[in-house]
Protein backbone atom coordinates (compact mmCIF):
# COMPACT_ATOMS: atom_id res chain seq x y z
CA UNK A 1 0.00 0.00 0.00
CA UNK A 2 1.33 3.43 -0.91
CA UNK A 3 2.31 5.65 1.95
CA UNK A 4 -0.53 8.10 2.66
CA UNK A 5 1.85 11.05 2.61
CA UNK A 6 2.85 10.24 -0.96
CA UNK A 7 -0.69 9.53 -2.17
CA UNK A 8 -2.16 12.73 -0.83
CA UNK A 9 0.50 15.09 -2.15
CA UNK A 10 -1.82 16.53 -4.77
CA UNK A 11 -4.32 17.37 -2.02
CA UNK A 12 -1.56 18.95 0.00
CA UNK A 13 -0.42 21.04 -2.95
CA UNK A 14 -3.94 22.44 -3.31
CA UNK A 15 -3.99 23.51 0.34
CA UNK A 16 -0.71 25.43 0.37
CA UNK A 17 -1.18 28.90 1.72
CA UNK A 18 2.43 30.00 2.12
CA UNK A 19 6.08 29.03 2.32
CA UNK A 20 5.66 27.42 5.75
CA UNK A 21 3.17 24.91 4.38
CA UNK A 22 5.39 24.09 1.44
CA UNK A 23 8.39 23.61 3.72
CA UNK A 24 6.38 21.28 5.95
CA UNK A 25 5.34 19.17 2.97
CA UNK A 26 8.87 19.10 1.59
CA UNK A 27 10.12 18.05 5.02
CA UNK A 28 7.63 15.17 5.18
CA UNK A 29 8.52 14.04 1.66
CA UNK A 30 12.24 14.28 2.42
CA UNK A 31 11.89 12.27 5.61
CA UNK A 32 10.04 9.48 3.82
CA UNK A 33 12.42 9.47 0.84
CA UNK A 34 15.42 9.23 3.18
CA UNK A 35 13.83 6.34 5.09
CA UNK A 36 13.04 4.49 1.90
CA UNK A 37 16.47 5.06 0.38
CA UNK A 38 17.99 3.48 3.48
CA UNK A 39 15.52 0.65 4.03
CA UNK A 40 13.82 -0.19 0.74
CA UNK A 41 15.12 1.63 -2.34
CA UNK A 42 13.31 -0.77 -4.72
CA UNK A 43 9.96 0.18 -3.20
CA UNK A 44 10.87 3.86 -3.49
CA UNK A 45 11.57 3.37 -7.20
CA UNK A 46 8.17 1.70 -7.54
CA UNK A 47 6.50 4.65 -5.82
CA UNK A 48 8.33 7.10 -8.07
CA UNK A 49 7.07 5.20 -11.10
CA UNK A 50 3.51 5.33 -9.77
CA UNK A 51 3.87 9.03 -9.01
CA UNK A 52 4.91 9.47 -12.66
CA UNK A 53 8.32 10.96 -11.90
CA UNK A 54 10.22 11.02 -15.19
CA UNK A 55 12.77 8.24 -15.49
CA UNK A 56 15.22 10.47 -17.34
CA UNK A 57 15.26 12.91 -14.42
CA UNK A 58 15.71 10.12 -11.91
CA UNK A 59 18.59 8.60 -13.92
CA UNK A 60 20.27 11.99 -14.08
CA UNK A 61 20.17 12.21 -10.29
CA UNK A 62 21.25 8.64 -9.63
CA UNK A 63 23.97 8.21 -12.25
CA UNK A 64 25.61 11.56 -12.68
CA UNK A 65 27.42 13.79 -10.28
CA UNK A 66 25.06 15.98 -8.36
CA UNK A 67 25.75 18.96 -6.15
CA UNK A 68 23.14 17.98 -3.57
CA UNK A 69 22.27 14.75 -1.75
CA UNK A 70 20.13 12.22 -3.66
CA UNK A 71 17.28 12.43 -1.13
CA UNK A 72 17.07 16.20 -1.65
CA UNK A 73 16.96 15.80 -5.43
CA UNK A 74 14.32 13.06 -5.32
CA UNK A 75 12.23 15.17 -2.94
CA UNK A 76 12.34 18.04 -5.43
CA UNK A 77 11.37 15.72 -8.30
CA UNK A 78 8.36 14.41 -6.38
CA UNK A 79 7.28 17.89 -5.36
CA UNK A 80 7.60 19.37 -8.84
CA UNK A 81 5.74 16.44 -10.40
CA UNK A 82 2.87 16.76 -7.95
CA UNK A 83 2.58 20.50 -8.55
CA UNK A 84 2.53 19.88 -12.32
CA UNK A 85 -0.13 17.22 -11.82
CA UNK A 86 -2.38 19.63 -9.93
CA UNK A 87 -1.95 22.27 -12.65
CA UNK A 88 -2.83 19.75 -15.35
CA UNK A 89 -5.96 18.74 -13.45
CA UNK A 90 -6.98 22.40 -13.22
CA UNK A 91 -6.33 22.96 -16.92
CA UNK A 92 -8.33 19.95 -18.06
CA UNK A 93 -11.06 19.96 -15.43
CA UNK A 94 -14.18 18.25 -16.66
CA UNK A 95 -17.71 18.60 -15.43
CA UNK A 96 -19.16 15.48 -13.82
CA UNK A 97 -21.22 13.20 -16.03
CA UNK A 98 -24.88 13.17 -14.96
CA UNK A 99 -25.94 9.85 -13.56
CA UNK A 100 -22.36 8.82 -12.65
CA UNK A 101 -22.36 10.29 -9.16
CA UNK A 102 -21.35 7.89 -6.42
Amino acid sequence: MLDERLISLDSAVKKITGDDSEQEILGAIHKRVTEMLDKNPDLLMSYLYRLDVLEVDLKRILHFSNTQPIADSITELIWERQKARVETKKQYKQTPIKGWEF
